[in-house]
């Protein structure tokens, strides 16, 4: 019962985070352990500063008014 709830947790903080643009760092891990194993693994300021990029352009810079 108490892992169900834990994971159900994991799931909606997981949602939410993906909801603002930010997919889990941990997810990302063990996708660039499974699927490329030969690339290094960005650490997590770098994968935050490349998802804030992604997702707002301009270095990390909000360029927008709103």
């Amino acid at each position: 019962m108490l892992t169900r709830i834990a994971s159900g947790l994991r799931y909606l903080g997981q949602g939410m985070r993906l909801m603002v643009g930010m997919p889990e760092y941990s997810t990302y891990v063990a996708h660039m352990h499974r699927a490329h194993p030969d690339r290094p693994v960005m650490t997590y300021e770098e994968f935050f500063r490349e998802r804030q990029e992604a997702r707002y352009g301009g270095n990390g810079k909000v360029t927008r008014c709103c």
